[in-house]
């Protein structure tokens, strides 16, 4: 499936996966200080979610255009282009007060996010050998969850003392590493740096995801599950803040603890995807992973104290971070090179379409219902889904166990034998 000849280059690795980090903090920096901003202004759970779809519509609405766009443009100029973009953007951020600019800000800088995101993630493959792959997944997903990690730590810490103006000027600054970086990376894709991998696959049928079945189930397994749960990504800062009367800085910390979850288990389970070859196997695992996401948010409802929280959310990032590194290695083991960075940006749509159905729900539950019992609800519901699963997913394995058995011998014909 197209990934580097000769060494894998992790000088490129290093570089792509700490402007990732640094770029995920600065976004979680932003989208927390701002979700704190509107809870202490008294905003309810309409408002937050709002501020929450217009961070993520543009993820969905652009994917087929974004996903083309990291397949045939230089991977070098739509970083550097968008990277800078996206710190004018955040420095508009900063001093804007109305709410409706505020919205439109807060998408646009999702459009550059739309345009990276695919283009990050079709990159990696192409920087390293197949069998390094797992590995560098984890690399790219660690620093990703770090900047995740740190960025609502740091949001509840800086909003706290200065406002949202600061986090959102440091945002910016993020943007600019990721600049910086795209200009060192020596792997690119698109434009030029493809032309002949395009010739090559000229004449092999355009990759369409309905196509592979077990890549289909996987996807709709994912958004479905975060569909189901998505909720919770509005009520916890009411469940946190209200309902268990935690500090900014608090809310902070125990979100956190979801995102260091999900580096450990992306770690972890990096071990575990080199020695499985069978993708059947990758699929039946992920979906018992999103199981364990959800059992984490359904328990999480009955936590007297927010620090308990911790180690349910850590045990249940770690499921996450699982699951996201199996996932990604379905995709770049299926999918050819050329189409990458338009698989990743479906992959994404998929998710955030699903993440945005749950934004909705969650603020419309919120204004007639207290957010346990809702925290409660996300849990169940997703076990639900998941074990609704469970028969699509078993099909598409055993689907793409059949058609890769190899035929048996033929019987010799009676008469003809030596």
């Amino acid at each position: 499936m197209s990934f580097t000849p000769g060494s894998s280059r992790w000088s490129d690795v290093w570089l792509a996966t700490t402007a990732r980090g640094l770029s995920s903090c600065g976004d979680f920096l932003a989208a927390t200080a701002l979700t704190l901003a509107l809870q202490s202004a008294g905003a309810g759970g309409l408002a937050v979610s709002g501020l929450l779809l217009a961070a993520t519509l543009p993820l969905v609405a652009l994917a087929p255009l974004t996903g083309r766009l990291a397949d045939r443009v230089d991977s070098r100029v739509l970083l550097v282009g968008t990277g800078l973009a996206q710190a004018a953007i955040c420095v508009a951020l900063a001093y804007a007060r109305d709410p409706v600019l505020v919205v439109a800000l807060v998408a646009l800088l999702a459009t550059g996010l739309a345009i990276t995101q695919p283009v990050l993630a079709a990159l990696v493959p192409a920087m390293v050998r197949a069998e390094d792959l797992p590995r560098a997944g984890a690399l790219n997903q660690t620093a990703g969850t770090l900047g995740a990690l740190a960025g609502p730590a740091l949001a509840g810490l800086l909003v706290g003392q200065y406002g949202t103006r600061v986090p959102l000027l440091v945002d910016a600054v993020s943007y600019l590493a990721l600049v910086l970086a795209a200009l060192l990376i020596r792997t690119r894709r698109g434009g030029r740096a493809t032309a002949a991998a395009g010739v090559a696959a000229a004449a092999a049928p355009v990759w369409r995801l309905r196509r592979d079945p077990l890549l289909l189930v996987m996807v709709g397994s994912v958004a479905a599950v975060v569909g189901a749960v998505g909720a919770i990504n509005v009520i916890e800062v009411f469940f946190i803040r209200e309902t268990l009367h935690s500090s900014t800085t608090v809310y902070g910390l125990v979100t956190g603890s979801w995102t260091l979850g999900i580096v450990l288990g992306a770690w972890l389970f990096a071990r575990v995807a080199r020695r499985l070859a069978d993708d059947g196997a990758l699929l039946g695992a992920g979906l018992v992973l999103l199981g364990g996401c959800c059992l984490a948010v359904l328990v999480s409802a009955a936590v007297p104290s927010a620090w308990i929280l911790v180690p349910i959310w850590l045990l249940g990032g770690v499921a996450n971070g699982g699951n996201n590194v199996f996932g990604n290695l379905l995709l770049a083991r299926r999918v050819p090179d050329a189409a990458r960075g338009r698989a990743f940006a479906v992959f994404g749509a998929a998710v955030q379409g699903g993440g945005m159905a749950g934004y909705l729900v969650g603020g419309l539950l919120l204004e007639v219902a207290e957010p346990r019992p809702l925290v409660a609800g996300c849990g169940v519901v997703g076990l639900l889904v998941v074990a609704a699963l469970a028969w699509p997913v078993r099909r598409a394995v055993r689907a793409e166990r059949a058609a890769v058995a190899p035929a048996p011998a033929a019987a010799p014909v009676a008469g003809m034998s030596g």
